[in-house]
């Protein structure tokens, strides 16, 4: 006679009413609640043992806060987005196209820490520079082009993590560079380097050495073509900063700012000069945007943009020709093509433009990109004395928003923006109405509200009516 098999049955019960059923539904049956129904006899909630802390909690007010006060780099307007410099223990992204200059700002940075405190003390800071990309003799040969050599920075080119924490092991740095950190691989991980899982195990590893023995790393990332950076997403949210690297390959003019940082704003912008000899810091670079013509010629135009908190001085340029084909181009440099396009639109509808059958040409001096909303209103009065062939005003500068009905609304930091054009000798300012009541007016500085784009064209190409 054969055994009876029994068979266990699952039974489903709802936690507010009680109410049962074979099957798991979203709603009870009987009281009607969502997400109240679970399994007879399942575990639902899975937690971890609790272990010993090494460290216990303390008062806050305990807690030591010099152990994250910034240490200056030595390179002012790296230390500018950096929010005063590098705090120990810091892990930093630094991000770029190729070519753009990271290592070769990343090897100033490492030889100035490395100097600091050899004219007191006699000793540096000790820096570990790790290179994946190039050998120990071309990053010598760079060094002595910049002028970046010193006794305690220490060089290694190395490609596998384990053979790196050896290296940090045996220096005991104050300061680890790493360029890249797709270049190095563990033998823990499966893949070739780069891939996600081996940028996530280096990446973790390298943070758990900063944090725990309080080094300060620099890591230098890729860029995909689209210009995020190469790796898991996961990366930016591991590390405390996150700097981008822009600049035109073509312009010597570079740009550093904070995407994230977590000892400091992320408004602000470092500027910086790439040359032969290395990169320098621009404290003052609203010079390069700016032509140096000394005629007032028309299709140009002078801006005051705000990158971060620093005002900066830029020109537009325009030029507008009859066209021979039956679309008219529109081709820009240093500005955004849909906005352009949007510009030219609302000035020939608003402002009566003769626009809509010549070829126009926009660009920006100096390879800077103006992504501000605030630089309409310049486009716009740089495209109207193209049109007309008319200059604009002598020495003045131009701000504001540009709306599709032709008003100009108000943008941000106009005590900045008027403080940079008047020390730097500009005397008139076209601005849209209802800002003179945002902050004080610099001195010999002649403010004239527009409250649309017809009205500034009319006040900038014709000064003289009314």
């Amino acid at each position: 006679m054969a055994a009876k098999t029994s068979t266990k049955t699952t039974g489903y019960r709802c936690a507010e009413c009680g109410w049962t059923t074979a099957k798991w539904v979203g709603r009870c049956g009987e009281c009607q609640v969502w997400g109240s129904v679970s399994e007879v006899g399942a575990v639902t909630v899975r937690t971890t043992a609790a272990a010993r802390a090494e460290r216990p909690a303390i008062p806050i007010g305990q807690v030591d806060a010099r152990r994250a006060e910034a240490r200056s780099t030595g390179v002012g307007e790296f230390d500018r987005v950096l929010g005063g410099g590098l705090v120990p223990g810091a892990v930093v992204l630094v991000a770029g196209e190729p070519g753009i200059g990271k290592s070769t700002l990343l090897l100033d940075v490492a030889a100035r820490a490395a100097r600091t405190g050899e004219g007191s003390t006699g000793e540096g800071s000790t820096v570990l520079y790790v290179t994946g990309e190039e050998s120990a003799a071309q990053v010598r040969l760079r060094a002595e082009r910049i002028e970046a050599m010193a006794s305690s920075l220490f060089l290694a080119s190395e490609t596998d993590l384990a053979t790196v924490l050896g290296q940090v092991d045996a220096v005991q740095p104050d300061l680890v560079v790493v360029d890249s950190v797709q270049t190095i691989s563990s033998g823990e991980v499966e893949g070739a380097a780069g891939n996600v899982s081996q940028v996530r195990e280096v990446a973790a590893s390298l943070i758990q050495v900063a944090k725990s023995r309080g080094i300060a790393v620099l890591l230098v990332g890729h860029v995909t073509k689209d210009g995020s950076i190469a790796g898991p997403r996961v990366l930016e949210h591991l590390v405390d900063v996150v700097v981008q690297f822009e600049g035109d390959r073509h312009s010597r003019l570079r740009l550093v700012r904070a995407v994230k940082n977590r000892y400091g704003p992320t408004d602000e912008v470092g500027c910086f000069d790439l040359s032969d000899v290395g990169i320098v810091g621009l404290p003052d670079p609203s010079g390069l945007f700016l032509s140096r013509g000394t005629l007032t010629v028309p299709g140009t135009c002078v801006t005051v943009t705000l990158e971060g908190r620093r005002p900066l001085m830029t020109e537009v340029q325009a030029l507008v020709a009859k066209s021979e084909i039956p679309t008219p181009r529109r081709a820009t440099s240093g500005l955004d093509s849909s906005r352009v396009a949007m510009i030219i639109a609302v000035l020939a509808r608003r402002a009566g433009a003769p626009i809509g059958s010549s070829d126009v040409y926009l660009s920006t001096v100096g390879g800077v990109r103006l992504t501000e909303p605030a630089s309409d209103l310049a486009v716009a009065l740089a495209i109207a004395s193209a049109v007309t062939d008319r200059p604009v005003v002598e020495h003045a500068v131009a701000f504001g928003e540009l709306g599709l009905a032709g008003e100009l609304r108000p943008v941000t930091g106009i005590p900045r923006r008027l403080g940079e054009a008047a020390r730097l000798g500009f005397r008139t300012a076209y601005v849209p109405a209802g800002v003179l009541g945002s902050g004080p007016t610099p001195e010999g500085m002649n403010v004239v509200e527009c409250p649309d784009v017809r009205s500034a064209v009319e006040a900038a190409l014709h000064p003289g009516r009314g």
